[in-house]
């Protein structure tokens, strides 16, 4: 069991856990729904369009479990208000940045400050939140501000970009860090681990080459191939460093990923779903904005509005979600919310390019209500798998899997989004009725420009000019049927794992099975297991 000097009240600690998980995802899909807005200030290319989302992704994966670690060695409250501040100073970079790589140099320190408030939130509210039953209440409140940080993101950012240029859609979230950080270090009380922990510095190394490695080769795979020696070296180094990160992690005293964690069939499951389903949700996020801004030309406010339902019901249904997983159960609740949101995501196939916007927000809806019900039981459910004392290292692992979900997810969207994109664009132009020539200065612009050069096409009459939009428009909703393809498996996909793996029942949580004894009994003993949370 964590110890504090005193304990804050269990409203507070749940209150601040939950402003800083909200304050950290303001900037997750507010930055993908600006990203045409970031593309025409910015003449920005599709690959550094990717690496602008994907520079506050990438850290956050790749530091989570580290910044776990630093909270169980000195404080989760002392991680939750260094998050904070890099956090706000990274989006301080944004705001006053002259360019692409002063944007992502900010994200990326956004994303660091991330990393080190998602585990000290879920840290907090596990040490203040000892029952089972009111854990799922708070982490169903938790889950439910991170959705409500992913809806008004982009609703606020609209709203800015209305009156103002991109760079001011960042001081929100500078201003609610400061405030953040404010009350953290007025009410928050600290906790921290009993037993003794290190740095694991091989693992961590390790883990952010595997990463980065991994996510480097999907970004690079559009413009270069997948064949390309750039793309497949990336490949080679990630798997290996993967690899060499289990060993390393499977031999040390003090691992930075305790590997008897994936010994809970449910804790397993659970994870693999958390980034399946994170993967599906931010990628086709970033896929349905750029459709909306390439295809429809809707500004950032109207992409906002429209994407409302896709975060938006996490919100609403939150304290739903809390009261169902008790009446029934999270594993229940979890294959539903899979099925429901994999429905959704096929749906999007229905798309066209001139598709209205209350079709296009029915289906959303259908996809938003199934990530509602799915993402507040996957994080029950891996932290109930498992003793408390290892609550910290488990919500680290479960976020970072979460990031790397979240980072791939448009990374490979995006690629897809190019190539299917510039593979379909012949055909339709051939059966727009375009001339040899349009089609040829049409195909040439968009596949060496880059396919959001697509949208602003402009031929020598109006009339071909809508010919040549119509039929890069046709091609865009190719890509995204595909995308929404690939998300609506996974989706459906995962739902099959969660049910073989956390079933449908009721089970008892971890602190009466024989796996906690046991490793209840392991850290009594002489050979203490390391990574575990006390």
């Amino acid at each position: 069991m964590s110890t504090t000097v005193s304990r804050a009240p269990v409203p507070v600690t749940v209150a601040l856990a939950c402003v800083g998980v909200f304050v950290s995802y303001l900037p997750v899909v507010g930055v993908s729904a600006a990203i045409g807005e970031l593309q025409q200030a910015l003449d920005a290319s599709t690959t550094s369009l990717q690496w602008i989302t994907d520079a506050f992704i990438l850290p956050t994966a790749a530091l989570l479990l580290t910044w776990g670690v630093v909270g169980d060695l000195y404080g989760r409250k002392k991680v939750y208000l260094a998050g904070l501040g890099l956090f706000s100073l990274g989006c301080l970079l944004c705001l006053t940045a002259q360019g692409v790589v002063q944007v992502c140099v900010g994200q990326a320190l956004t994303g660091v400050g991330t990393a080190a408030l998602l585990p000290s939130t879920l840290g907090l509210l596990s040490h203040v939140c000892p029952d089972h039953r009111v854990r799922a209440r708070a982490i169903a409140a938790w889950t439910a501000s991170l959705g409500l940080g992913l809806t008004l993101g982009p609703v606020i950012n609209g709203a800015i970009l209305e009156y103002a240029s991109w760079r001011w859609i960042f001081l929100p979230s500078v201003a609610a860090g400061v405030l953040a950080l404010l009350a953290g270090a007025l009410l928050l009380t600290d906790s921290r681990a009993e037993r003794e922990r290190h740095l694991d510095v091989p693992g961590q190394l390790l883990a952010a080459v595997a990463i980065t490695g991994l996510v480097y080769g999907v970004i690079e795979a559009g413009p270069h191939g997948w064949g390309s020696a750039e793309v497949v070296t990336a490949f080679v180094v990630a798997a290996v460093a993967a690899a060499a990160f289990v060993r390393v992690e499977l031999r040390s005293p003090c691992p930075m990923l305790d590997m008897r964690l994936f010994r809970s069939a449910a804790f397993s499951g659970a994870a693999v779903v958390m980034a399946v389903t994170l993967f599906a949700q931010v990628g086709l996020v970033f896929a349905l904005s750029e459709y909306f801004s390439l295809v429809h030309h809707a500004s950032v406010w109207d992409i906002g509005l429209r994407l409302l339902a896709l975060n938006g019901f996490t919100v609403v249904l939150g304290p739903l979600v809390g009261r169902l997983m008790n009446r029934t159960t999270p594993g229940l609740v979890l294959v539903t919310g899979l099925v429901v949101g994999g429905i959704g995501a096929l749906l999007v196939n229905l798309f066209h390019a001139d598709t209205g916007t209350g079709t296009a927000a029915l289906v959303i809806a259908v996809l938003g209500i199934g990530i509602a019900l799915a993402m507040a039981p996957i994080t029950t459910i891996a932290m109930d798998s498992l003793p408390r004392r290892l609550a910290s290292t488990a919500g680290a692992a479960n976020s970072a899997l979460r990031q790397i979900g979240s980072a791939l997810g448009p990374a490979v969207f995006g690629v897809v989004l190019t190539n299917r994109t510039l593979a379909a664009l012949p055909g339709h132009l051939a059966e727009s009725g375009l001339n040899p020539a349009d089609q040829g200065r049409v195909d040439g612009t968009v596949s060496h420009v880059g396919i959001q050069a697509g949208a602003f096409l402009r031929l020598d009459t109006p009339e071909s000019t809508g010919r040549a939009l119509g039929a890069y428009g046709a091609s865009f909703t190719d890509a995204l049927h595909t995308c929404a393809l690939i998300g609506g498996i996974g989706m459906l996909a995962a739902a099959v794992l969660a049910l073989a793996t956390v079933g449908i029942r009721r089970h008892r949580t971890a602190q009466g099975t024989e796996w906690e004894a046991e490793a209840a009994a392991a850290s009594r003993g002489s050979a203490v297991p390391a990574g575990g949370d006390a």
